[in-house]
């Protein structure tokens, strides 16, 4: 039997989606021109093309560089040139917002191959959203949910996690524990609590063996929340590192808990942008104007006693400070002289992006909730093992999206593209009916094949790494400064971390200037 360090006095609220992912992608299709802001159809039509930047030769000093056009880097350019200084930022693809990328549709119309959902305490990116004039909707939440076990076959649901009477009990408890040892945490020092260490040497994977009476039931369940929001399974993740993830999923003035992490109805799943998420950076980018460089990848920092040299693939420019807020993985690939400290060096290597695609089939109309379906599911196999409903507010077109990550990415992300279409169709047809084998387009986005980010949605860290390298995690390297999402100390990981972490970048940089 397992044990338990203690029983929890009640299991936490799970609702239909407490088990699913943190990281997705919404549809705008082409039925939302009426309730677009102006000028946003064109804003999403070609963001390369909209958003050109500084033309020519980059400027040969200002007093602030930023590395990376994601919101991150965008936020952090912005703030340091309202506090008077110049900047430049330089961005290495032909378009700006990182991991957030809209994608538009033959048929007309946006989805979102990126980053796109926000939900309560994810108040800075909201207040970003609101003064560039990027309004926002709820996510189609009505109607029953459909579980696919291996065992017991096809099953609707409403309310609760699957009713599945061997993980039931096993799941809330697992979940209960993960919430009390999460709400011990400082979000900002994790490997401070006493037992740091040992969460930390512990996957989840091998906590939930530990924990559950069903642990292979649990484990795959589970693998229906870390496939989508890590791009990994249960036993690539540090126990530490998912109670702090857990922890972030909130504000100064609300602890975090799985359900917000996880949920649509008052979770990090209960709205999209209106016209795609892509909008916030390419408006951001649109007021910055020529402070923004791109196609200007970077390719060696040379610190010296009073400046900085960035070279990138356009020129150099001389630098006060420099902010990097590119993915953490991309950091090594810059020739750094002197070199990086050892602990950041070893910090960058423990931090895997994961494999993460996403895969939208598109028909005329959502037909699922017709049959009373809300286009959410799970399945413990195949290749569409988290459903979502994609379609825009008014339902036309209907959109189902699956995250393929993991191993399910290792399994179904290597085949060639008409076999996992055909795989991914056959999932949706298994949950939804036949009419999901027939859409009028499929898409897919794999993120492991962009080069400026190698996998997705953030990075994480593998048992053992998070208490000897995360205390580096925003220690300043002499006069460079570090951003993104992963540095945040509030929503890690999403479009609210990384406005937060540009903010503190930038305030950093001010200070010092």
């Amino acid at each position: 039997m397992p044990t338990y360090d203690a029983l929890p006095d009640a299991a936490p609220w799970l609702s239909r989606r407490a088990l699913l992912g943190a990281s997705a992608s919404a549809a705008a299709g082409a039925g939302l021109a009426a309730a677009l802001p102006t000028g946003a159809l064109a804003d999403v039509a070609d963001p390369a093309a909209r958003v050109t930047g500084l033309q020519g030769s980059l400027p040969r000093q200002v007093d602030v560089v930023v590395v990376g056009g994601g919101i991150s880097g965008l936020v952090a350019a912005r703030k340091v040139a309202a506090g008077g200084a110049s900047v430049l930022l330089v961005e290495a693809r032909d378009r700006v917002g990182g991991r957030v990328l809209n994608h538009r549709l033959e048929a007309g119309g946006v989805i979102e191959a990126g980053g796109a959902f926000v939900g309560p305490t994810q108040d800075h990116i909201l207040r970003l959203a609101d003064e560039l004039g990027v309004p926002t909707f709820r996510e189609y939440n009505t109607g029953s949910s459909v579980y696919i076990s291996s065992l017991t076959g096809r099953t609707t649901y409403t309310g609760t996690v699957p009713p599945d009477p061997t993980i039931l009990a096993d799941a809330a408890i697992l979940l209960s524990l993960i919430d009390r040892y999460a709400a011990e945490l400082d979000v900002e020092a994790p490997w401070d609590h006493p037992r740091a260490r040992e969460w930390d040497g512990t996957s989840l994977g091998e906590f939930i063996r530990r924990s559950s009476v069903n642990a292979a039931g649990v484990t795959n369940l589970i693998k229906s929340w870390t496939q989508p929001g890590f791009g990994a399974d249960p036993d690539e993740l540090s126990f530490l590192f998912t109670l702090w993830y857990v922890a972030c999923s909130g504000n100064e003035k609300n602890v975090g808990t799985f359900s917000r992490n996880s949920d649509t109805a008052n979770g990090a799943q209960e709205r999209r942008f209106v016209g795609g998420s892509q909008l916030v950076p390419l408006r951001l980018a649109k007021r910055l104007g020529d402070v923004v460089a791109l196609k200007a990848p970077v390719r060696r920092i040379e610190q010296r006693e009073d400046r900085v040299l960035v070279h990138t693939g356009r020129g150099t420019v001389r630098a006060r400070r420099v902010v990097v807020a590119a993915p953490p993985p991309l950091v090594l690939d810059i020739d750094w002289f002197p070199r990086l400290p050892v602990r950041r060096t070893q910090l960058l290597r423990s931090m895997d992006m994961g494999r993460l695609m996403k895969c939208d089939a598109v028909y005329e109309k959502p037909f699922w909730r017709d049959a009373g379906l809300n286009g959410f599911g799970i399945n413990d196999a195949g290749a569409a093992r988290a459903v979502f409903d994609n379609s825009p507010p008014d339902g036309s077109p209907g959109v189902l999206l699956a995250f393929v990550g993991g191993s399910t990415w290792r399994e179904y992300g290597v085949l060639p593209r008409a076999r996992r279409r055909k795989a991914v169709l056959e999932g949706f047809a298994a949950m939804f009916g036949e009419q999901a084998l027939r859409p009028i387009e499929y898409t897919e986005q794999d993120w492991t094949k962009e080069q400026w980010t190698r996998g997705g949605p953030t990075a994480f860290h593998a048992p053992g790494t998070l208490v000897d390298q995360g205390p580096a995690i925003r220690r300043p390297f002499g006069r460079v400064h570090w951003a993104g999402t992963e540095t945040a100390t509030y929503w890690s990981g999403y479009m609210d971390g990384a406005v937060r972490a540009g903010k503190r970048a930038a305030v950093e940089v001010l200070e010092k200037l």
